[in-house]
């Protein structure tokens, strides 16, 4: 997505050699408008896939997700949480994430009653890099049953392998900026 890349050359940053920072529009404050064309993509990407929920892990996937799950004729979006809330007070699917920007492990949660048997699943997150939450989200979906039937990320960073690895198992990838390398400030996009 032409405009994605050229949003991320002129309002992010690249630090170091493996982290791309977009808070300016994405995670931290968001550019509404843009995060709707964000949704149009991924339903035009998915548009073959009868999606009847949409996944994502909080926080900064939910707009995006929210986004699509409205292009999607406002199927439900379910959220993973991070942090087992104390109104949480029935069964759950849970899943171990680790995060290496934070350097941390969560057991990401979703309330059995969220995702059944037979529904078909798309996961949408902000960024894929080693696939750690997308594959703790499809955890979520095959422990209930359900169907992944792809996974979208706005940014990817395919230097870190999360893709393959998730397209090794059989999964759907569609990634709407690919990030091959950062080297000296500069992103290279593949």
């Amino acid at each position: 997505m032409e405009a994605l890349k050229n949003k991320i050359i002129r309002e992010g940053e690249a630090i170091g050699t493996e982290i791309v920072k977009v808070d300016g529009f994405l995670n931290h404050q968001i550019d509404v408008a843009f995060v709707e064309e964000l949704g149009r993509e991924f339903k035009a990407r998915f548009s073959g896939e009868e999606v009847t929920k949409v996944l994502t892990v909080e926080a900064s996937g939910i707009l995006v997700a929210a986004m699509a799950a409205r292009e999607f004729g406002y199927v439900p979006l379910v959220f993973a949480k991070k942090t087992a809330p104390s109104t949480m007070n029935g069964e759950f699917y849970g899943a171990d994430v680790r995060s290496f920007t934070k350097g941390t492990v969560s057991n990401i949660r979703v309330a059995k009653k969220y995702l059944n048997p037979g529904d078909r699943v798309l996961i949408i997150d902000d960024f894929l890099a080693h696939g750690e939450a997308a594959v703790g989200l499809v955890s979520l979906v095959e422990q209930a049953g359900a169907s992944v039937v792809g996974i979208g990320a706005v940014i990817e960073k395919e230097f870190q392998g999360g893709s393959r690895r998730l397209k090794d198992q059989g999964y759907r990838v569609e990634s709407l900026a690919v990030i091959r390398e950062i080297r000296d400030g500069a992103i290279s996009f593949k």
